[in-house]
């Protein structure tokens, strides 16, 4: 239930439980870091369903078919609240774009950016481009029309959201259907909380799993030189974007797996695309990793082992706490954080920071 009075009780449960799962490893105090109760996600994806000559948002609970209908999202940002009658009333009003309308995505920002995503189940042609691109001049918004193989792009296909890190303003470019933080609050105190416990560090950074580069902006200040991967082209190159656009001239980008760099890295096997690369003339002080929620797997587990530093951030306090029961045969946890990035779920992201002992 979505409700601000209930906000903290919520969290501390959480938090209980969080306690009972790492009850077992030698633990530092927890810092918690909240979220807003309300106006949080800057993202979120809806059903568009059919009723008679009406349309409405809504959304399906897990194991349940049969699509609820959304009056009200207190949870989205502010941006998106206000968006999203009028999309609808424009849908609609204009059969174009209502016929066989299947879904709709928004990202959007703290200052007011919106995308929109409409997915269809047929193919979308230029008087569909034309009306979308009239109706986002008309609601200040962006819209990309989906179909099957089809994507149509009215003006922009992304955003441009800012955080302040150690009182350096960082802007990342964030593309439609590319991963992105969903709570921006919390994104940005994960960021600065990131930049504290690695101030000083010294070396060189090897990130795994960079996305689009959200925690490598924040972080390459305190490194000599960042190296970080990723598999996903659409991040790589986000995350290219958004160092050029911060004018960081310190890190470099490669798109590969942890599965495969650990390869590179242990001289198993050579990769063209680290040809551009001298892995020898790096100085790895840190490890940083930011998983899916599958977590570590055992070989880039046994890669982290070698690192003096280990910063890890986890959306998964299960799979984390199985890593972290491997790693602390070699390091010890002395920064432990959880970022409550979805409140009124049992979610909880935690940070933490290992050192070898």
């Amino acid at each position: 239930m979505i409700d601000p009075e209930h906000y903290q009780a919520q969290l501390n449960t959480k938090l209980d439980t969080l306690h009972q799962t790492f009850a077992g490893l030698p633990m530092p105090a927890v810092e918690v870091f909240a979220s807003p109760p309300l106006h949080f996600r800057m993202r979120a994806e809806f059903r568009i369903w059919h009723q008679g000559e009406g349309s409405f948002y809504a959304m399906t609970a897990p194991g349940d078919n049969k699509p609820s209908p959304i009056s009200d999202f207190p949870i989205g940002s502010r941006a998106m609240v206000d968006t999203m009658p009028a999309l609808l009333e424009a849908i609609n009003r204009e059969p174009l774009l209502r016929r066989k309308l299947y879904g709709a995505e928004f990202l959007t920002t703290r200052d007011g950016q919106v995308l929109v995503t409409l997915i269809y189940h047929r193919p979308l042609g230029e008087e569909w481009q034309q009306v979308a691109h009239d109706l986002g001049q008309q609601l200040g918004i962006d819209i990309v029309g989906r179909s099957r193989r089809q994507k149509v792009v009215t003006d922009r296909d992304y955003v441009l959201e800012s955080f302040v890190v150690a009182g350096k303003t960082l802007t990342y470019q964030q593309v439609e259907t590319g991963f992105t933080q969903p709570n921006a609050a919390v994104n940005e105190q994960m960021l600065n909380w990131a930049f504290e416990v690695s101030r000083n560090s010294g070396g060189d950074l090897l990130e795994l799993y960079c996305g689009n580069g959200n925690f490598t902006l924040a972080l390459a200040p305190n490194f000599r030189r960042v190296l970080a991967t990723e598999v996903s082209k659409l991040s790589v190159n986000s995350a290219n974007y958004n160092i050029n656009l911060n004018h960081i001239d310190t890190v470099d980008v490669v798109r590969m797996s942890s599965e495969e760099f650990t390869q590179a890295l242990n001289g198993v096997r050579p990769f063209k695309r680290l040809r551009h690369i001298d892995l020898a003339s790096y100085d790895f002080s840190t490890l940083f990793v930011d998983p899916p929620r599958a977590g570590l797997d055992p070989d880039t587990v046994a890669l982290a082992r070698g690192f003096g530093r280990i910063l890890y951030i986890s959306c998964n306090p299960l799979t984390l706490k199985e890593n972290l029961e491997a790693l602390c045969t070699t390091h010890r946890v002395v920064n432990f954080a959880v970022f409550d990035q979805f409140p009124y779920t049992h979610h909880l992201e935690c940070g933490v920071l290992l050192e070898k002992c």
